[in-house]
């Protein structure tokens, strides 16, 4: 494009002067007026800077600006696209030493840095609207020719550049785009090797950085899920294992002692039967945990009152309580009318009840507070005993988590009463939290939304 605009400014400034002297030599070319074409030409060599030469419809020279070449027919292809087929003008470019042209649509492909270029431009001499012969001018034109491939240079420096530079933008955008792809590409393959610990560096912003935290947040959501169930068979494992152990000594005892006493034997068997309702209830346990956890316990809903729930489970409970000496002291401010299921909510309440009648001491009490907030049922069941050291609260509604392990199994507690109220509550859109200093009590406070129903 640039060597076209170069030409096309050579072309027509060469059209415009050799038009304006074919015009002007016209009517001396037709009265063979030769003195004075020549001075013309002479004059116009001159002026041009170039070589002018007259021919006639023949082809031949008939006056030439440097008088060398009359008489000698010339068959360049710009004098034969005026006499044949009948152009104005017409301009072309030769190699000095072969006279060949030059395709000026090629420049790059036909280079030949060594030649010597002449530019041929070629001009009608009309008369009485008739062809009467063909100005040619011939001028050099090496230094547009070497502009031209300067210029070339120029462009392929350039090219070769922004090629490089696109390149290299190219390899660090692809970097900055692969690296963190292939972050995450190695560690889902550590995850799917089963090392959730597995976690990718957060950088740059936007979509890769949410992608990043995602994943993380993933690693360890699926880390802690897997703690947990290990944790849950270890556990599992040895709460059940506990009584079986038991009831294996007693038995084997019984069977290896046929002459046992009978008060002893007795003993023996009474022990055995506890322990497997002890089983039986951890058995129990776990398969409600395991049907809340695959979501496929349904709400058996009605309308009722969780007042009335409190005081049924505080008359139940009466009787432990004056064995130890205890008071139950019930502050239910509202009636907390609701639409849920009475046999779960009545478990979530007998459990918090029975916790805090069983694990205080004697003589001690345990507040049972009811009152509405809002649209929310606050139920708080606090006592005054040993309390919960602080490090224990975080992991109070754990499966299998006790407190003090030793005091917990001699109460015949599974480990895993809380964690069943803890789900019974969420299912019912709830929230269960505990309160508690080592020494002052613990208090767990339930809020629950109250549904109005039919």
């Amino acid at each position: 494009m640039v060597g076209d605009s170069l030409f096309e400014q050579r072309i027509r400034a060469d059209r415009a002067s050799l038009e304006t002297l074919a015009s002007r030599i016209s009517p001396l070319m037709a009265r063979n007026e030769t003195a004075a074409l020549r001075s013309q030409m002479i004059a116009a060599g001159g002026e041009l800077e170039g070589r002018v030469l007259l021919l006639d419809r023949n082809g031949k020279v008939q006056l030439d600006s440097y008088g060398e070449m009359q008489g000698e027919r010339l068959q360049y292809p710009e004098i034969a696209n005026i006499l044949v087929k009948g152009q104005n003008v017409d301009y072309g470019v030769h190699e000095m030493d072969s006279g060949r042209a030059l395709d000026t649509s090629h420049l790059l492909f036909t280079r030949r840095t060594n030649a010597s270029w002449v530019g041929y431009c070629t001009a009608g001499v009309v008369h009485a609207s008739d062809i009467i012969g063909v100005l040619l001018l011939v001028s050099p034109v090496q230094e547009m020719m070497q502009n031209v491939y300067q210029l070339q240079d120029q462009m392929a420096v350039i090219l070769v550049a922004v090629a490089a530079a696109a390149l290299i933008c190219s390899w660090i955008f692809s970097r900055v785009i692969t690296r963190p792809i292939a972050g995450l590409t190695r560690g889902i393959r550590q995850m799917s090797k089963g090392d959730f610990s597995s976690r990718v560096k957060v950088r740059g912003s936007g979509e890769m950085r949410q992608l990043a935290l995602a994943f993380n947040s993933m690693s360890e959501k699926l880390e802690t899920l897997d703690q947990s169930r290990n944790q849950f068979v270890s556990n599992a494992s040895h709460e059940l294992k506990t009584p079986l152990a038991t009831m294996k000594i007693m038995i084997e005892s019984l069977i290896y002692q046929p002459d046992m006493d009978k008060n002893l034997r007795t003993e023996f068997m009474t022990d055995i039967n506890s322990e497997i309702d002890r089983l039986s209830a951890i058995v129990s346990d776990l398969l409600t945990l395991v049907q809340m956890d695959s979501q496929n316990v349904k709400l058996t809903r009605e309308n009722l009152s969780i007042a009335q729930l409190v005081k049924e489970n505080a008359h139940r409970l009466q009787p432990i309580a004056d064995q130890k000496g205890q008071k139950i002291i019930l502050s239910l401010a509202d009636p907390c009318d609701m639409y849920a299921d009475r046999n779960k909510l009545n478990q979530v309440i007998y459990n918090l009840m029975e916790n805090a009648v069983k694990y205080t001491q004697a003589g001690g009490q345990v507040k049972v507070t009811l009152q509405r907030q809002g649209r929310d049922a606050r139920l708080t069941v606090a006592d005054n005993g040993p309390g919960i050291p602080k490090e224990s609260l975080p992991h109070i509604f754990d499966r299998f988590y006790r407190v003090d392990k030793a005091r917990s199994r001699e109460k015949g507690g599974t480990g895993l009463g809380l964690s069943i109220v803890h789900q019974l509550v969420l299912l019912h859109g709830g929230s269960i939290r505990v309160e508690s200093e080592e020494g002052s009590g613990a208090s767990f406070i339930v809020e629950l939304p109250l549904h109005q129903g039919s």
